[in-house]
């Protein structure tokens, strides 16, 4: 890669992890380059300043320069105040963190799902909104990544989707009318319009999205999603 430098580009940390005696290597997602991984050193040392403010979920301004993949970081500063995530929804940030990683490619630049990106979180900061957030988000990343669904018409008889049918679901062709489908064409017009407000709309959305990721992401498991898992068990 070219030798580039780079002065306060919006972003958020997506994972962490510790290099060498007082160093980090970060996976970032930029509003304008994507995800972008950086080294930042010295900042495990005791006296550092930006240790607290290089956590996933704040909302960061980044420096950095580099001629290879990984870029150094040269300063970070707070974009603005924030909201912690609470509980439940800071395990439900890291799932939306691990998809990001899984569905875009390094240094290939997604400003829209940027955007998106900040709306999840302030949805997931809100927790009658968390789910919502999260299928909205899904659909809006696959779509970015080239794998959005087709939700509209029944993929056998081409006819627009109707609210009060029952669907099976083929995640590479879409909707197919049959009296046993597990999604109402109601679930199907509410992800493509973004409004999951209906409890039954939302508990179909969640099956039909964890669905698609899996048959996308090859069964790869997701770790977060296990964690997430366990802890809604406890509650």
């Amino acid at each position: 890669m070219t030798d580039s430098v780079i002065y306060l580009q919006p972003g958020f940390i997506l994972q962490q992890r510790k290099y060498r005696e007082t160093s980090l290597i970060m996976d970032v997602l930029t509003r304008d380059y994507g995800r972008v991984s950086l080294l930042a050193k010295g900042v495990r040392k005791a006296k550092s300043k930006t240790a607290g403010l290089l956590q996933p979920f704040i909302p960061l301004t980044l420096s950095y320069f580099g001629r290879t993949e990984l870029k150094t970081l040269t300063d970070v500063e707070l974009t603005r105040p924030f909201m912690p995530l609470p509980g439940l929804a800071l395990y439900c940030g890291f799932y939306v963190n691990e998809l990001v990683t899984c569905f875009l490619h390094p240094y290939d630049p997604h400003p829209d799902v940027f955007i998106q990106y900040e709306q999840c979180l302030s949805g997931l900061a809100q927790p009658s909104k968390i789910e919502a957030a999260l299928r909205i988000f899904e659909l809006d990343l696959m779509d970015a990544a080239g794998y959005g669904l087709q939700l509209e018409y029944d993929f056998h008889t081409e006819q627009a989707v109707q609210p009060l049918t029952r669907y099976h679901f083929n995640i590479e062709q879409g909707p197919i009318a049959a009296s046993d489908g597990r999604f109402s064409g109601n679930t199907l017009q509410a992800l493509k319009l973004r409004e999951l407000i209906d409890p039954q709309v939302l508990i179909e959305a969640k099956l039909l999205m964890r669905k698609a990721i899996e048959v996308y992401l090859h069964g790869k498991p997701l770790k977060s999603r296990a964690v997430i898992n366990n802890i809604i068990k406890q509650l």
